[in-house]
């Protein structure tokens, strides 16, 4: 490719990634955290092309006022480069699901401790909070308390109903499901990867993953209602 294509790559690859940045879009790749660096990114591939552009105008001033300039044109294919880029604005694929949650064995690990946990009702806990105090910590300062969590649906080969939440160190290629497997009141209908609220109490009830033999704790639930997709689909606690 010539000096103008290449800065032509460099501009829209900057454009998209601030574009993920500024929309949420990159919480689909990645996590949370990274969208500093990520505009970061966009930045400089957008100053790395104007710089790009003005030095290839400024040889060409000098050098190029004969009017004998020789023009070498890039090849047409060099332009595919620009294909993954549209189609990561275009054609985002969704956040992770019920697929690879009953395919992939519970990335439950313990923790090193716990924080302390506030007084209100009912108390709001992440899947991965719940299930850790529940397996590793026996439900100590879970038991009488109203809990109300929120995750994903996702079906087991027996039917179990699990909720879920998929936990990611860095990336979505890296996401881990954790499950809580659901019982007591649990609605006629459910639909995998419809996301769900739920109200319930501790259980000191357990099963194992199919898939790993993980530990998977219940969650007794008395009420549940759908949600929408949260923002942010994945959960960034579980490695902190």
């Amino acid at each position: 490719m010539n000096r103008q294509a290449q800065a032509a790559v460099l501009f829209l690859t900057g454009v998209v990634l601030l574009h993920a940045g500024f929309t949420g879009l990159y919480l689909r790749y990645v996590k949370a955290g990274l969208q500093p660096l990520l505009l970061l990114s966009g930045a400089v591939l957008i100053a790395a092309a104007a710089a790009t552009v003005w030095y290839e105008w400024r040889g060409g001033t000098k050098h190029g006022g004969d009017g004998h300039a020789h023009v070498h044109r890039e090849p047409r294919v060099s332009w595919l480069l620009l294909l993954p880029l549209f189609a990561l604005v275009l054609l985002a694929p969704p956040a992770l699901g019920s697929y690879s949650a009953v395919r992939t064995g519970t990335a439950l690990q313990k923790p090193y401790g716990y924080e302390n946990l506030p007084t209100s009702d009912p108390l709001r806990l992440s899947v991965v909070d719940y299930a850790d105090r529940a397996v590793y910590d026996h439900g100590r300062f879970l038991s009488g308390r109203r809990l109300k969590i929120t995750g994903f649906v996702a079906l087991a080969g027996d039917g179990t109903p699990y909720l879920v939440r998929m936990a990611l160190n860095c990336c979505a290629a890296d996401a881990q499901p954790v499950k809580i497997a659901l019982t007591g009141r649990i609605p006629p209908v459910l639909r995998p990867d419809a996301w769900l609220e739920v109200t319930g109490t501790y259980t000191p009830r357990r099963t194992t993953d199919p898939v790993n033999n993980g530990p998977i704790p219940y969650l007794y639930i008395t009420a549940a209602k759908p949600v929408p997709t949260p923002r942010d689909p994945y959960d960034e606690t579980w490695n902190q």
